[in-house]
């Protein structure tokens, strides 16, 4: 593991570069105590206080994880898919609102991704997935009920479907679709929807899960991302028009 001193970057970021690039070829392995803060500083020629700051950076991504006591230092983690995802859901939050893409590109890809969930999801849901999405529909006919819960709502009614497919890979990649890319949906169309009109359509999609009908849930999903793109399209011409 090297790093450039005379690269104008910061000093613990390449060395937190550094120690990621090892454990993702596997120089380093899971559960592996890496060398101690000094054992570090003298490696990569640094004080101890840039070291320390170069483990905190991998520690908040989830790679390590530091142990107190004699036997204690900082080991390798098993990072887990479910650590991931509030990471991803970040980096996908951040990329959907700093850069030009527009509404029906997000809504295109976050359905597209969804849909190609639909299957998998009809063939292998659990009962306590589609419980819990009986249970958002449920919420979401409450009277009173905020837009806020609302949103929170909608994420965990189409969380429960991206997860009844059952592969972990695909809940993870789905996890900025799903959970970045619907909130900024909703955050832009609430003001348009008809609460009536998404449950009725995810009481079918709930419907044809626990028939195990990968059509219909593929064909409503296709309807929702219609109104969802008709809602956005009605909001934004009447922010044109003048008041």
């Amino acid at each position: 593991m090297k790093i450039d001193p005379q690269k104008p970057a910061d000093l613990s970021a390449q060395i937190a570069q550094a120690i990621r690039d090892a454990i993702v070829s596997g120089e380093l392995i899971v559960d592996e105590r890496l060398p101690s803060e000094a054992e570090l500083s003298d490696q990569f020629q640094v004080s101890r206080p840039t070291v320390r700051e170069a483990l905190k950076r991998l520690a908040a991504q989830s790679l390590i994880r530091t142990q107190r006591g004699a036997s204690g230092g900082a080991f390798v983690n098993r990072l887990s898919f479910q650590d991931a995802y509030s990471q991803q859901v970040t980096t996908s939050t951040l990329l959907l609102s700093m850069n030009a893409v527009t509404f029906d590109t997000a809504c295109e890809a976050r359905y597209a991704l969804e849909r190609a969930c639909a299957p998998m999801s009809a063939e292998r849901r659990t009962a306590d997935q589609l419980a819990t999405m009986r249970a958002e529909i449920f919420r979401q006919s409450q009277p009173g009920l905020t837009d806020e819960a609302f949103c929170a709502s909608d994420v965990a009614f189409h969380r429960a479907l991206v997860d009844g497919a059952g592969n972990p890979v695909l809940s993870y990649q789905l996890a900025g679709a799903v959970e970045a890319m619907q909130p900024l949906m909703n955050m832009i169309t609430f003001t348009a929807r008809s609460r009536e009109e998404i449950i009725l359509l995810h009481e079918k999609i709930a419907d044809a899960l626990e028939a195990r009908d990968a059509e219909t849930v593929d064909n409503t999903l296709v309807d929702l991302e219609s109104y969802t793109r008709l809602l956005a399209h009605d909001v934004a011409e009447r922010r044109r028009k003048p008041a």
